[in-house]
C-alpha cells in the first residue's frame, strides 16, 4: 500500500480559491460505472489532469490533491479502479483492496481514464485543452501506460511507479513498451525506495533515451517510497521540489501559464 487513511498531500492551500468539487459516477465505453472526484476552477480551456491513485483506489488523499490542482488553475478528476468489482459506493478505511487490484486490467484502466478525460473536455472551450495523467505507485506506472493509450495526452507524470515490473494482468512492463509512448514523461522517484531499485529506474531512463522519447526521470536521494506526504516532514524539501516539477511540466507542455501561483 502506498498511502494509508491519514496521508495527505504536502501542498499548501491557496486561500480564497473559487473551486467547485463534485463526487462523480462516470461510465466507461464498456458500460462500467466507476467512482471519481472532480475539482475545477472558474476558467475554461486550461490544462487538466486525470489522477490515478495507489492500490487502495480513490480516497481522501487524491480528493485533496485534485483540490490543490484546481486552486492552481488545473481542472482535475481523480478516478477509482474498482467499479467492475466493488461498485461505486464510498468505502470504509478498512476496505480490502488487494483482491480488487489483482483483478484490474491495463486495458480497462485506460477505458476509465478515457471517460475521465472526456468529462474534463466537455463544455465550450474545453475540447482541446491540454490533458495530463498523474499517478502514484500503482497509479504511477499506470499513468505512464496512458501515454500509449490514445488519449491525446500532453504529458504523463508518475510518482514512484515501477517501470520494469509486469502489469497486474501479466502484460508487458512500461519499459518493455517504451516505444509506444506518445507524449512527454515525468518520473519522480525515491532514491531509497526499497521496492524500486535504482538500477530498474536507470533501465527505464536508458530505454526512454534510446527510443528518443522526451522524458525527465528525477530521483530524490535518500527518500523512500511514498515520500510525497505531509507527515514526512524530513522529506519536505523533496516533496516541495516534486510538486514544483509537476506544475512546471504541466505548464511547459500545455504552453499556457497556470491560473495561480504554486
Amino acid at each position: 500500500m502506498c498511502y494509508d487513511k491519514d496521508a495527505r498531500p504536502p501542498i499548501p492551500v491557496i486561500g480564497g480559491g473559487a473551486i467547485a468539487t463534485e463526487d462523480l459516477t462516470l461510465t466507461a465505453s464498456d458500460g462500467t460505472t466507476f467512482a471519481a472526484y472532480a475539482a475545477v476552477g472558474p476558467g475554461v480551456g486550461g490544462p487538466a489532469v486525470v489522477i490515478l491513485p495507489d492500490v487502495r483506489g480513490l480516497h481522501k488523499f487524491y480528493e485533496e490533491l485534485a483540490d490543490r490542482f484546481a486552486e492552481r488553475g488545473i481542472a482535475a478528476v481523480a478516478i477509482d479502479y474498482f467499479g467492475r468489482t466493488a461498485g461505486v459506493a464510498k468505502r470504509a478505511d478498512d476496505f480490502v483492496f488487494a483482491d480488487h487490484v489483482a483483478k484490474t486490467k491495463t486495458s480497462q484502466i485506460a477505458l476509465d481514464v478515457a471517460a475521465a478525460a472526456a468529462w474534463l473536455r466537455q463544455g465550450k472551450g474545453n475540447a482541446n485543452r491540454a490533458m495530463f495523467t498523474l499517478g502514484f505507485c500503482f497509479g504511477g506506472s499506470n499513468s505512464w501506460y496512458q501515454a500509449m493509450a490514445g488519449h491525446r495526452l500532453s504529458g504523463a507524470i508518475g510518482f514512484y511507479g515501477h517501470p520494469t515490473r509486469a502489469a497486474r494482468d501479466g502484460g508487458p512492463s512500461v519499459t518493455e513498451r517504451v516505444t509506444e509512448i506518445r507524449c512527454p514523461i515525468l518520473g519522480l522517484m525515491g532514491g531509497a525506495d526499497q521496492g524500486i531499485p535504482a538500477e530498474e529506474v536507470e533501465k527505464f531512463r536508458s530505454a526512454l533515451k534510446t527510443a528518443g522519447k522526451h522524458a525527465d526521470i528525477h530521483i530524490y536521494p535518500g527518500t523512500p517510497h511514498s515520500f510525497f506526504d505531509r507527515r514526512f516532514v524530513e522529506h519536505a524539501s523533496a516533496s516541495d521540489d516534486a510538486w514544483k516539477r509537476a506544475l512546471a511540466f504541466i505548464e511547459a507542455n500545455s504552453k499556457t501559464p497556470l491560473g495561480a501561483a504554486a
